[in-house]
Formats: C-alpha cells, sequence, structure tokens
C-alpha cells in the first residue's frame, strides 16, 4: 500500500478523506498496509472495489481534560513541519505530552497547543518528565517527550535511557537552535560557544534505538522509520528539529507506512523448532516476560500457556503480568529467595519457555544465587527466537504466542495446591516493622489499582506477597534509577485514569523527585502514595559492610507537609507510626476522592527479607567483597 498525503490548506471537514490505495505488497516480513493515521488532521480512508473506508487499525482514547475548547485550527496555511510530527504521534495513541518549555523548543510546545488530540503536560524538570513519560507509555504503548536543546534533553537522558533498558517506547521530540544560525556558526545559548550544534545529537542518540534530525524535505519519510524502528524495538526514538525547520511547510511525500508481520517462512521454521523442544521435554516451565506487558500481549501469552498446560513463574519484574490466582502460577522465581517448590520446578525444568525475553540480571536473581542452564532455554525475543546456537530472525512475539496458542498438550495441565492467605501481622499499639508493613500494603491493593514500586525496599518487600487480581505492577528493577517511581507514577495515573494508582517508595528516592506532587494536583492523577521514613538511605546501607556512614543520611523532611506546600491542599495526609494509625490512614486514603499521602515512620535498619540476603551477597553483586 502506498499511502499519497497531499498537503492541506484550511481545516477540510471530517467527510473529506484522503484517499488511501491498496495492494497485497509484502516484503522481507514487513506488509505495507493502512496505519490509525489522520494526514494533517484528515480522516484516512481506504479504497476497496471503488469504496472508501476508515481506517480498521484506528485507535481512540478519550481525553482526560478538555484543554482546547478555544483552539483555533490553522487556515490558508501549509502544515508545518512540526505539526506534521505533532500530530503524527497524536495517530499512535498519545494523548499527552510531558515535558519542559524552553526557547528552542517553543515550535514544539506551540503545536501541541494547537493541536486538538494531544495535551501538554508541564512537569518540575526534564528528569521527572523523562520519569512520566516512561510511566505512561507503559500503560498506553509509547509516550511523548518535549525538552529544549542540549540542557533540557541531556537533564532528560536518565530516564530515556532506563525507558531503553527497560523496553518503554518514549519519542523524545528537541528543538534545537535554527538552521540558519547553526549554518553562519553563531555563538549561542546551550552551546560550548564554539559554533558547533552537534555536540549532543550523538549523545541524545545514544538513549534510543533511533534517531533522525528532521528537515522539510525529510520528515514524513523519516517519521515513519523512527515509527517504525521504535515499534520493532519497543524502545525511545530521538527527533530533533532545527527551529525554522519545525515552521516551514512540510513537503509532500509518498510515505509507506508500515505493521510489522513476521516472515512466514522464518515463523513456520521457528515454531517447528519450538515444537521439537516441546515434545522431547519431560518437564517445562514458561517465564512471561515484562516486554509482553510493554506490548499489551499477557492476554496471548497466558493463552499459550494454557495450551502448553506447564507451569509458569515469574521474577519480580514480571509481577502480577498474569493473574496470581491462575492454576498453572508456580510463584515467583528470585534465585536462593524462592519458595522452594518454585525454586524446585523452575531450575529442575528440562526446558525453560522463555516468552519475550525475561531479563535474569542481579536483582531479579538475588545476587545471581539461582541454578539457571541457558541451554535449556528456549528464548522467544520480539523479533526472533533463539534455541541454542541457532537463531530465527524476523519473527515477531505475537505472531509466535499465537503459534503457540493452537497447540495441544497430551499431558494433564499443572495444577499449583492452593497456599495458605498470606497473614497481616500486628496489633494497632504496636510500632510499623517491615513484616507488618507490607503484608498490609499487599491486603491494600485491590483488583484494578496500579502500583508504582521504587528500586530498594519495595521492590524487594512487596514482590513476595501474592497480590489480587487485575493489578498492574510497574517496577524499574534492571535501570534502578532512585526517583523514577515518583515521577513515572505521575505519568501512569494520568494514561489510566480509571484505575486507582498507588506508590510505594522510600525517602531517599523519593528526595529526588517529589516536587511532581504538585503537578500530580494540577493534572487531577489523585495517586495514593506511601513514603517510607526510616532515617537515610536503607538500600544503601544494606548493599555495604558499613552503613552508618554519613553519606547515606538524608536531611529531615516533614514529608505529610509536602502536598499541601505543593498547591495540593485538598489531599488527605497523615504521619503514621504505629500500625492501628496505618490502618486508619489507608482506610481515608482509599475513602478519598483527591490524593492522598502518607507518610510511614520505619525502623533504621529494619528492612525486609530481601535485601537483608542482599546484604550477604556483596562479593557475588560486586565482585569484591566491599561495595
Amino acid at each position: 500500500m502506498i499511502l499519497n498525503v497531499l498537503v492541506a490548506r484550511g481545516n477540510p471537514p471530517l467527510s473529506s478523506l484522503v484517499v488511501v490505495k491498496t495492494s497485497n505488497e509484502q516484503s522481507n516480513g514487513v506488509e505495507h498496509k493502512l496505519q490509525d493515521a489522520h494526514a494533517f488532521g484528515r480522516l484516512i480512508a481506504i479504497e476497496q472495489d471503488s469504496r472508501y473506508f476508515r481506517s480498521r487499525n484506528e485507535r481512540t482514547y478519550p481525553m482526560r481534560e478538555t484543554k482546547k475548547e478555544n483552539a483555533e485550527p490553522s487556515t490558508e496555511k501549509a502544515t508545518s513541519v512540526i505539526d506534521y510530527i505533532v500530530q503524527r504521534l497524536a495517530d499512535e495513541g498519545i494523548t499527552d505530552c510531558f515535558g519542559v518549555p524552553g526557547d528552542y523548543a517553543f515550535p514544539v510546545c506551540d503545536a501541541v497547543e494547537r493541536n486538538p488530540n494531544i495535551r501538554w503536560v508541564g512537569c518540575s524538570n526534564e528528569l521527572n518528565a523523562s520519569y512520566a513519560a516512561d510511566g505512561y507509555a507503559r500503560v498506553r504503548g509509547a509516550a511523548m517527550l518535549s525538552t529544549t536543546y542540549a540542557v533540557g534533553e541531556l537533564s532528560a537522558i536518565n530516564g530515556v535511557m532506563g525507558a531503553k533498558a527497560e523496553r518503554s517506547l518514549v519519542y523524545h521530540v528537541v528543538g534545537m537552535p535554527s538552521y540558519q544560525n547553526q549554518r553562519v556558526h553563531k555563538k549561542v545559548h546551550h552551546t560550548f560557544g564554539d559554533g558547533v550544534f552537534g555536540n549532543f545529537v550523538n549523545i541524545s542518540a545514544q538513549a534510543a534505538c533511533c534517531h533522525a534530525v528532521i528537515d522539510p524535505d525529510n520528515c514524513m519519510i523519516e517519521m515513519e522509520r523512527v515509527i517504525t524502528e521504535a515499534r520493532r524495538n519497543n524502545q525511545p526514538a530521538y527527533i530533533v528539529v532545527p527551529g525554522d525547520y519545525a515552521l516551514a511547510p512540510v513537503t509532500p511525500t509518498e510515505v509507506r507506512p508500515v505493521t510489522l508481520k513476521s516472515n512466514k517462512a522464518s515463523l513456520e521454521k521457528a515454531v517447528a523448532a519450538i515444537a521439537e523442544r516441546v515434545r522431547g521435554a519431560k518437564s517445562i516451565v514458561a517465564f512471561p516476560a515484562f516486554t509482553l506487558a510493554r506490548l499489551g500481549l499477557q492476554k496471548e501469552a497466558r493463552q499459550a500457556i494454557e495450551a502448553l498446560g506447564c507451569p509458569f513463574a515469574t521474577t519480580t519484574m514480571e509481577k502480577s503480568i498474569i493473574d496470581e490466582s491462575h492454576p498453572q502460577f508456580a510463584g515467583l522465581y528470585a534465585g536462593a529467595l524462592s519458595a522452594e517448590k518454585a525454586r524446585q520446578i523452575v531450575e529442575d525444568a528440562e526446558l525453560v519457555l522463555d516468552l519475550g525475553g525475561i531479563s535474569l540480571n542481579d536483582e531479579t536473581t538475588a545476587g545471581f544465587s539461582g541454578r539457571l542452564d541457558s541451554a535449556r532455554f528456549v528464548s522467544v525475543g520480539l523479533n526472533d527466537v533463539r534455541i541454542g546456537e541457532q537463531v530465527f530472525g524476523n519473527v515477531r512475539l505475537a505472531d509466535v504466542l499465537a503459534a503457540l496458542a493452537k497447540f495441544k498438550s497430551p499431558a494433564l495441565p499443572y495444577r499449583r495446591t492452593p497456599e495458605q492467605a498470606q497473614p497481616v501481622n500486628g496489633k494497632p499499639a504496636d510500632k510499623i516493622t517491615m513484616d507488618s508493613l507490607y503484608s498490609r500494603y499487599a491486603a491494600f491493593i485491590r483488583p484494578g489499582d496500579n502500583v508504582v514500586l521504587e528500586t530498594g525496599s519495595a521492590s524487594l518487600g512487596l514482590p513476595p506477597m501474592t497480590l489480587a487480581d487485575d493489578v498492574r505492577l510497574h517496577i524499574q528493577m534492571l535501570w534502578g534509577s532512585i526517583g523514577w517511581a515518583t515521577g513515572a507514577t505521575f505519568g501512569v495515573a494520568l494514561a489510566d485514569p480509571n484505575r486507582r494508582t498507588i506508590l510505594i517508595t522510600g525517602e531517599g528516592s523519593h528526595q529526588l523527585t517529589a516536587n511532581e506532587i504538585g503537578n500530580m494536583g494540577r493534572y487531577g492523577a489523585n495517586p495514593i502514595i506511601l513514603v517510607l521514613n526510616n532515617d537515610g538511605y536503607m538500600v544503601e546501607r544494606a548493599l555495604e559492610p558499613y552503613p552508618d556512614w554519613s553519606y547515606n543520611d538524608l536531611a529531615k523532611w516533614r514529608y505529610a507537609d509536602l502536598p499541601r506546600a505543593l498547591g495540593c491542599a485538598d489531599w488527605t495526609t497523615a504521619r503514621v507510626e504505629t500500625i492501628g494509625e496505618l490502618d486508619a490512614a489507608m482506610k481515608a486514603a482509599r475513602e478519598s476522592r483527591s490524593g492522598a499521602y502518607i507518610e510511614v515512620i520505619g525502623g533504621r535498619m529494619d528492612m525486609p527479607k530481601a535485601l537483608a540476603f542482599a546484604h550477604t551477597r556483596i562479593k557475588e553483586l560486586y565482585g569484591s567483597d566491599a561495595a
């Protein structure tokens, strides 16, 4: 299918349709067909047998806040480069753009303000914005981040790199100095004063799987290329555009929107090879990977596992990716910290079926304490299948899952033995301990909640607990940038306002990004925030031989006062020291229609079991006896 797009003058009525001609053209596993796009704000239609149809792939997301009531469409003006970029990203299902304004990025900000399909969401700084975009992308499948040249984009780069590490698709759009100023090597602000303007492009590009410097002539072609590559890898794309080029009319170009699809022959060979390994294995365990959630393939993975009839386990990164009440769920795998039955099922299996590319890193394996043989793995990645030394390329994960779901296992499906409900410990007058805290958090979490865990005590304390069905857990276990969870909570809450978003974090991480609370109130995010105040960096104290160095201490904030100071006067807040106070505060938080913030006082060296275990494996974690 070739999409012929004409530059629109004025704003045609909705009945005005751009004609799209289709064919069955397919090459190298990529099918060129209609996408969910609007060319310059006009609906795209498909022509078949002289009849016209709207895109069958078009997705709609309700806007939570209509800030465009008075927006006026531009008239008698060819569509600009930046308007095309913003609308093309809106066509990917993005309805919010996170960012911080800057003069070189004004064209981007203005285009977002003009566009009726996407809302500007201002953040307190670029790092927070990148974290929020990451959280949003984990829910929606893609996000937009806008920063200014150099100082803005470099402030955001840690968050964008984290999104790359954890397969979260963020389109990072950066406004840079005009081509005219670049051409004459002007010495302008946000530069080294050397008249060189390409110093930072390669740096930001390293945080993405693809990038493009946009001009009017390449705009349409390059946007399709970066969107396709970003979707293929489910990782960030970096899009940079000079200010004068951003405002110039886009050059009409014949473009080919693509839908990623497996090569048929390669897919058949991969599925046959998997089937052979499955038939020959006496015992199988499946590992559904975190990437399934990024791509929205949890249902497809569950159907494949049910067809195979084998048990499945998850690591912390995949906690609750499939409901833990499922009869084939064998438990959480965390190396030596696994329940004995779960560890036996995983480590003794003749075949380990990796669905999506699990990350067996130092965090998910409890300091490499597991006993897993890579020779037993069959790994189904986003774009290939690996069996030993054999690789089947150009094979998409969704297609492999669909094929696995058609398997007919001759064996009876695995059924786990129901476990007793986990106890909720402690009496109302008792001081809060880790043993009593995380069991209460688990009981507090309801079906339909989004839960965001910070790296550290939260990411190690809650996952061993069984959670309710239909809970979506978000965690940055691999990249592990402290402060991520507070910013990500903002993005998660805006991306999915129909679910209650709960943030569980520690004070050390929270101090990095707590200023984003003000924007949560500003945009009506209304999360429940649970902050553990235990007098310093608990995770740092746990990961070194001597925990009492002064650099593990923190400024003593009055955390429960933060929401009011940051403009959230209607939030429910509390500071709790006993179990009774915690129970009452959580009840009030759940009943609150606005946001809620609870400061939880804990012991200085009271830590979850998994974190205490990490303290015993310093050599395995860091390659030496001292961190």
